[in-house]
C-alpha cells in the first residue's frame, strides 16, 4: 500500500480541512512528520485507519463518534487516496464522512463508509473493503504497515498461540492446515474400501472352473444345433411345396369365379360402347356449330335493346346541352361584377378595424383612469416604509455590538467542564474495577505460591528438583530390570557348574527374583507418583506464568488509566481557574452567562432581520412604482397611436356614403354582409366553373352516343347474316351423322356422360377379361393342382411346427449357455479389477492415516510458521545485531517465543522482555522492517511503506543517529518509511517533512519543507 493523499476535517483537533499530499513526501524515501506533543500528528495515523478500517486506535470500535468530532465541527469527513494490489498498480479512494444530529449536539449519526476503483479519472463505487483490498486485517495493519504510539512492541508482547495465528492469517497459512481435508479424503477412501470388500464377496462363487464346465455343455448344445438344422429345412422345403401348390389352387378358383362374372356383365358393356359411340359423333361434329349458333343470336338481342337505348338517349342530351347554355350565359353577366363588389368589400373591412380601434381607444382611456389613484398610494407607502426604517436605524446604533466570539468560548468551555467530569467518572470508575482485578489475580498468585513443596520458593526449582529425582528412579529402575533378566537365569545354577554367564563353579549370593520384583513394583510407583507431581507443577507454573502476565497488564493499565485521570483533572482545573479570571466560579454561573449573552444577542439579530425585512420591502416597493409608472407612460403612448389610426383608416375609404350606414351596425353584422358577399362571389365563380364542365361533358356523351348507335345497327346487320349461315350448316351435318330426332341430339349435347371414364371402363373390362382367360388357360396345365389335398397341407405344417419348436427350443437353451459363459467371464474380469483396486485402496488408506496423524491439531501449520518466525527473527537480526554493535541477536524457540542471546554474557539466552525500553524499540523496529518486508514480498509490490509513531525519545544519541541510519537505508531497498516524532534531532536530520501546528483559533495546520 502507497498512500497518495490524504483530507482531513472536523477530526479531533482538525477543525478546518488540511490536505497531506504523501506524493513528494513518499518520493523522498524517507520523510517525517514533526509538530509539538498535542498538535495533531498522530491523528494522521488516526485519519487512515478510521478511512481504511471505520476505527480509530484510541476509541478502538466503541463507536464514539461525538469524541471523535471538533467540538466547533458539525461533521466529519476524511478521504484517503492510496495505491494498492499487486505491485501497487491499482488506485483506490477511501471516504468515511459522519454528521452531528441538527437537534442534538452530542448525538452523532451513523457514519458513511464507502471505497472507490479509480478507472482513469472516473471513480467507480466497489462493494469490498480494506480487509479484501489490502489483504490484512486492521490489527496486522497496525503491526506491519502503519503502527500507532503504543502498538510498536505488540507483536513482542503476543503470547505463542496468538502470534502463530496472526503468522497463520498474514502470510495464508491455512492452505496448509490440512487435517479436515485429510480427513474428508480417509473417510472417502474407508466407504469405497467398505464398497469394494462388499462387491468382492458377492463374487466369491465365481470361478475357472465354473466356466470350463459351461463352455463343455456349449459344445455339446451346438453339435444337436446342427443336427436340429437339417431336419427343419427339409421340412421346410416340402412345407413350402405344398403352400405354393395351395395358393395356385385358390388363384384357380378365384378366375374361374371372376370370368363367370365377367361373361354375365358382358350386355350391359355393349350398350354402355354404343351411347359413347353417339355422344363423342354429337359432342365432336355437331355441339360446336350448335354454340356458336346461340352465341350469334345472344348477340343479335343485345345489339337490338342497344339501339333503342341509344335512340332515347339522343333526344335527352340535345334537351340538356340547350338548357346549361342558357344559366351559363346568367352566371356569366354576374361574374363580370366582381370587382365593384370586391371593393366594397375592402370598404367594409376598413370600417371594421375602425370599431375596433375605437373599443381599444375607450379600454386605454378606462386604465389610464385606474393608475392614477393607485400610483399616489404606492408613493405613500414608500414613504412610510422609509421612515420606519430610520427610526430601526437609530434603535440599533444605540444597541451597540454583541461578542459572539466570547459566546461561542462560554459555550465551548461548558462542554469541555461536562466532558471532562464525565470522563473522569468514568476513568475512577475504571480504575477502582482495575484494583479489584489486580486484587483477585494477586490472591490467586499467592495461592498457587502456597500449593508448592515444602523448602521451594519457586516453581523452577520445584520443577527442577522433581527432573532431578525422577531421573534417579529412572536408572535405579534399568538396573533393577537388569537384575530381574538374570533373576530368570537362577533356576539354571549349581553348585559346582560353571554359571551360564560368568563361568564360576562358586554361587554364594544368588539373586532372590520375588524380593527384586516387590523393590521394582515400589519403585514403579513412586516413579509414577513424581511424574504426576511434575506434570501438576508444571501446570501450576504455566498458571502462574499466566496470572503473571495479566497482573503486569492491569497494573500498566492501571498506571495509564491514572496517569490519563491525573491529566483530565489538570485540565478541569486550568480550566476552572480560565473562567474565574473572567468571574465565572461555578458551572450555574457559567450557564446564566451563557443564556444572558444569547438573549442579547437574539434581540440584536430580530432587529436586524426586521430591518433587512423593512429594506426588502423597501425595494420591492419602489420597483412596483417604477412599474405602474411605467404602465401610465405607455398607455398615455397608445392613447395618442389608437386616434392617429383611426383618422388614417377613414382617409382610405373609397366610397364613404355607401360605409356611412354601417357604422351604426355591430361588427358582427358588418362582418356577416362582407361574408355574404365574399360566399357569392366565391359561389358564382364555383358555378361558372362547374357549369362550363358540365356543358363539356353534356357534349362528349351526345357525340358517343351518336357513335354507339351506328356501330350497333351495323353489328346487327352482320349476327342476322351469320345466323342463317350457321342454320344451313347445322342441318347439313345432322343428315351426315344420321340423327334425324334434333331434341334427342340436343339432349346428347347437355348429356353429364364422362367420355373418357366409359372409355376406360370399357378397356379396362375387355383388358380383364382376356386376362382372366389366359391366368386360366396358365393354371389349369399346372402339375397337381386338380389333386391337391388340403389335408396334406396340414399335415405338412404340423410337421414344420414341431420341427421348429425343437430348433427354438435348442436355440433357447444354446443362447443361455452362451450368455452364463459371458456372464463368468465378465464376472471374473470383474473380479481381477476389483482385486487390483482393493489393493490399491487399501494402500492409499495406510497412507492417509499416516498424513492424518501428521495434520492433527494444526501441527503442520504451527510447524510452517515457526518457519515463517525463524526466518523473520533472521531477518531482524541483520539490523538488530548492527544498531547493538553485534552485541545481541534475536532467536524463537520451538515454543514461538523470543529471546535474545546476549554475546557479552557467554552467548547465554535470556527473554526479549528482559530488554531495556530503547533496546525493546530497536528490537520492535527491526521486527517490524522485517514483517513490512516480507509482506511486500507477499502482496508482489515493487515498493513498501512503513510509518512509524513511537519510541525515538527513548533513545540516546548514538542510537537514535545508528536507527536514523538505518531508516535512511531503507530508501536503497525501495522502501518507503514515515516518521511522527517531536524528537528535534530527527527534524534536523529529516529534509522532506510535514509540519503540524496547533492553532488556538483554526485548529490543527498542516505545512511542508517544500
Amino acid at each position: 500500500m502507497i498512500p497518495l493523499r490524504l483530507d482531513i476535517e472536523g477530526l479531533y483537533s482538525y477543525k478546518e480541512k488540511q490536505t497531506i499530499d504523501f506524493t513528494q513526501l513518499t518520493a523522498a524515501g524517507l520523510f517525517g512528520i514533526f509538530g509539538a506533543v498535542g498538535s495533531g500528528k498522530s491523528s494522521i495515523l488516526e485519519a487512515i485507519l478510521l478511512a481504511l478500517y471505520g476505527s480509530t486506535e484510541r476509541l478502538s470500535d466503541r463507536g464514539e463518534k461525538n469524541s471523535m468530532l471538533n467540538l466547533q465541527s458539525e461533521a466529519l469527513l476524511i478521504t484517503f487516496e492510496f495505491r494498492s494490489g499487486k505491485n501497487n498498480s491499482q488506485t483506490y479512494l477511501a471516504r468515511y464522512s459522519a454528521k452531528r444530529n441538527p437537534k442534538n449536539f452530542e448525538d452523532v449519526k451513523p457514519a458513511e463508509h464507502t471505497f472507490y476503483k479509480k478507472s482513469g479519472e472516473q471513480l467507480e463505487p466497489i462493494s469490498e473493503g480494506a480487509e479484501q483490498i489490502l489483504g490484512m486485517k486492521k490489527e496486522h495493519f497496525k503491526q506491519t504497515v502503519i503502527i500507532p504510539q503504543g502498538k510498536f512492541r505488540e507483536f513482542i508482547d503476543l503470547t505463542p498461540g496468538p502470534r502463530a495465528e496472526m503468522m497463520k492469517e498474514l502470510f495464508g497459512l491455512e492452505r496448509f492446515d490440512l487435517a479436515a481435508k485429510t480427513g474428508t479424503l480417509l473417510k472417502i477412501t474407508r466407504e469405497e474400501k467398505i464398497r469394494l470388500e462388499t462387491q468382492l464377496q458377492g463374487l466369491e462363487e465365481i470361478h475357472e472352473e465354473l466356466l470350463k464346465e459351461k463352455e463343455t455343455l456349449l459344445k455339446a448344445n451346438q453339435e444337436e444345433i446342427f443336427q436340429q438344422k437339417n431336419a427343419l429345412e427339409l421340412a421346410e422345403q416340402l412345407f413350402k411345396k405344398q403352400e405354393i401348390l395351395k395358393e395356385k389352387h385358390r388363384e384357380w378358383k378365384n378366375f374361374q369365379s371372376e370370368w363367370e362374372s365377367l361373361e354375365a356383365k358382358k350386355p350391359e358393356i355393349e350398350s354402355k360402347k354404343n351411347q359413347w359411340k353417339d355422344f363423342l359423333k354429337a359432342k365432336t361434329y355437331l355441339k360446336p356449330v350448335w354454340e356458336q349458333l346461340k352465341d350469334q343470336e345472344a348477340d343479335a338481342e343485345k345489339n337490338r335493346i342497344s339501339i333503342i337505348d341509344c335512340s332515347r338517349f339522343r333526344d335527352r342530351y340535345a334537351k340538356e346541352i340547350q338548357d346549361h347554355e342558357k344559366e351559363l350565359q346568367e352566371l356569366k353577366e354576374k361574374a363580370e361584377q366582381k370587382s365593384a363588389r370586391e371593393a366594397k368589400i375592402r370598404d367594409l373591412q376598413k370600417v371594421i378595424e375602425i370599431k375596433d380601434l375605437e373599443i381599444s381607444l375607450s379600454q386605454w382611456e378606462q386604465a389610464m383612469d385606474k393608475l392614477q389613484p393607485a400610483l399616489s398610494s404606492r408613493r405613500l407607502a414608500l414613504q412610510q416604509i422609509s421612515s420606519e426604517i430610520q427610526n430601526l436605524e437609530k434603535t440599533l446604533e444605540k444597541q451597540g455590538p454583541a461578542d459572539s466570539t466570547l459566546l461561542a468560548d462560554w459555550k465551548s468551555a461548558a462542554k469541555e467542564w461536562q466532558q471532562l467530569e464525565s470522563t473522569i467518572h468514568k476513568n475512577r470508575e475504571e480504575l477502582t474495577a482495575l484494583m479489584k482485578k489486580i486484587s483477585s489475580w494477586e490472591e490467586k498468585s499467592q495461592t498457587l505460591l502456597q500449593s508448592l513443596p515444602q523448602g521451594h520458593k519457586s516453581f523452577e526449582t520445584a520443577i527442577s528438583t522433581s527432573k532431578n529425582q525422577l531421573q534417579e528412579l529412572e536408572e535405579e529402575k534399568d538396573n533393577l530390570g537388569k537384575k530381574a533378566g538374570l533373576a530368570a537365569h537362577v533356576h539354571l545354577l549349581e553348585e559346582g557348574k560353571a554359571c551360564p554367564l560368568c563361568g564360576s563353579l562358586s554361587h554364594p549370593d544368588p539373586l532372590e527374583a520375588e524380593k527384586e520384583s516387590q523393590t521394582l513394583s515400589l519403585l514403579q510407583e513412586d516413579i509414577q507418583n513424581l511424574k504426576e507431581l511434575l506434570e501438576n507443577l508444571q501446570t501450576q507454573s504455566q498458571q502462574h506464568r499466566e496470572y503473571s502476565i495479566h497482573l503486569s497488564n492491569f497494573r500498566d493499565q492501571k498506571d495509564k488509566l491514572s496517569e490519563a485521570l491525573e491529566q483530565l483533572e489538570n485540565q478541569l482545573q486550568l480550566l476552572r481557574q480560565q473562567l474565574t479570571l473572567q468571574g465565572i466560579p461555578s458551572q450555574e454561573e457559567l450557564a446564566l452567562k451563557i443564556t444572558e449573552s444569547e438573549t442579547i444577542i437574539r434581540k440584536k439579530e430580530e432587529s436586524l432581520e426586521k430591518l433587512k425585512g423593512l429594506r426588502t420591502q423597501w425595494e420591492k416597493e419602489r420597483g412596483l412604482l417604477e412599474e405602474e409608472e411605467s404602465r401610465l407612460r405607455a398607455a398615455e403612448n397608445e392613447l395618442v397611436g389608437v386616434r392617429s389610426k383611426i383618422l388614417s383608416k377613414k382617409e382610405e375609404i373609397k366610397d364613404p356614403e355607401f360605409c356611412k350606414a354601417f357604422y351604426p351596425k355591430t361588427r358582427e353584422a358588418i362582418q356577416q354582409a362582407i361574408e355574404k358577399v365574399e360566399w357569392d362571389i366565391r359561389e358564382t365563380a364555383f358555378k361558372l366553373e362547374g357549369k362550363l364542365k358540365v356543358l363539356q361533358e353534356t357534349r362528349d356523351k351526345e357525340t358517343t352516343n351518336l357513335a354507339n348507335l351506328k356501330s350497333y345497327e351495323k353489328n346487327l346487320e352482320a349476327n342476322l347474316h351469320k345466323i342463317k349461315e350457321l342454320e344451313t350448316h347445322f342441318e347439313n351435318l345432322k343428315k351426315e351423322h344420321v340423327f334425324k330426332d334434333q331434341e334427342a341430339l340436343i339432349a346428347l349435347f347437355d348429356h353429364s356422360l364422362d367420355a373418357d371414364k366409359v372409355d376406360a371402363e370399357i378397356r379396362q373390362f375387355e383388358d380383364r377379361r382376356l386376362l382372366v382367360k389366359n391366368k386360366l388357360q396358365e393354371l389349369g396345365s399346372t402339375e397337381g393342382l386338380t389333386t391337391f389335398s388340403e389335408g396334406d397341407f396340414v399335415r405338412s405344417r404340423e410337421a414344420l411346427k414341431e420341427s421348429q419348436a425343437r430348433f427354438a427350443q435348442i436355440q433357447k437353451s444354446q443362447a443361455l449357455l452362451e450368455q452364463e459363459v459371458k456372464t463368468i467371464q465378465s464376472r471374473l474380469k470383474e473380479k481381477k479389477d476389483l482385486q487390483g483396486l482393493f489393493a490399491k485402496v487399501e494402500n492409499r488408506e495406510s497412507n492417509l492415516k499416516e498424513l492424518e496423524k501428521l495434520f492433527k491439531g494444526s501441527g503442520f501449520v504451527k510447524y510452517v510458521s515457526s518457519i515463517y518466525l525463524k526466518e523473520l527473527c533472521h531477518t531482524a537480526n541483520v539490523r538488530f545485531m548492527k544498531l547493538t554493535k553485534n552485541s545481541l541477536s534475536l532467536d524463537i524457540d520451538d515454543n514461538n517465543t523470543f529471546w535474545v542471546i546476549d554475546y557479552l554474557n557467554g552467548g547465554k539466552r535470556r527473554l526479549l522482555k528482559t530488554l531495556s525500553g530503547g533496546q525493546t524499540f530497536q528490537a520492535s523496529l527491526c521486527l517490524a522492517l522485517a514483517l513490512a518486508e516480507k509482506v511486500k514480498s507477499l502482496n508482489q509490490a515493487d515498493q513498501s511503506f512503513f510509518f512509524l509513531d513511537e519510541g525515538f525519545g527513548a533513545l540516546d544519541k548514538t542510537s537514535l543517529r545508528i536507527v536514523f541510519e538505518t531508516l535512511k537505508a531503507l530508501r536503497h531497498e525501495n522502501r518507503i518509511v514515515g516518521i511522527i516524532s517531536h524528537v528535534e534531532e530527527l527534524q534536523q536530520e529529516i529534509g522532506v517533512y510535514a509540519k503540524v501546528e496547533l492553532d488556538a483559533e483554526r485548529g490543527s495546520l498542516v505545512g511542508y519543507s517544500f
